[in-house]
């Protein structure tokens, strides 16, 4: 085994530690503090691949500017503690069955690939940059950008406007 594979799967032991940490703690705080500990195990990955502009991304815009924002909500709203009740009997069983399909998909996509697991094509120099980065986002996904770009616009006016006739209503 080599010592790339021997770091992608210990990245991988902590990113899965810290996502099951992140959906089994009762403290919100705390949940959002190993996203971040997760997603700074992804840009890890994005270095790995020699994608440092998107492993910089990724921790200046989810590590950075999103989970402070969460972590401004959660404190702001006191939802520190969350205390968890049952609701429904059959989410457990489904969603180990889920689970189950899930790996065996997994496994089925490895047995059926035919390249070895270790063999990563070799990137090119400026493969990651923000040059390569913008030239595929607004070369062959400009139509999805675009799209996305208007619906965050819409999202946003509509946030307003539903704000604003709360405190119309709260006004009366």
């Amino acid at each position: 085994m080599t010592t790339d594979l021997l770091i992608f799967f210990g990245l991988a032991a902590v990113a899965i530690w810290t996502a099951i940490c992140m959906l089994l703690s009762r403290n919100a705080v705390y949940s959002a503090l190993f996203l971040v500990l997760n997603f700074m195990t992804v840009a890890v990955f994005f270095l790995l691949l020699h994608a440092a502009f998107i492993a910089l991304v990724q921790v200046t815009i989810y590590a950075g500017a999103i989970m402070v924002l969460f972590l401004f909500v959660i404190m702001l709203l006191g939802a520190e503690r969350v205390e968890t009740r049952p609701s429904l009997p059959w989410q457990g069983p489904v969603a180990a069955a889920v689970t189950l399909i899930l790996f065996g998909m997994m496994a089925l996509a490895f047995s059926l690939n035919s390249q070895s697991p270790g063999a990563v094509p070799p990137v090119g120099q400026a493969f990651g940059s923000p040059a390569a980065v913008g030239e595929v986002l607004f070369g062959g996904y400009l139509l999805p950008f675009e799209v996305t770009s208007i619906l965050l616009l819409v999202a946003m006016v509509g946030a307003i406007v539903l704000t604003r006739r709360q405190r119309s209503k709260e006004a009366r």
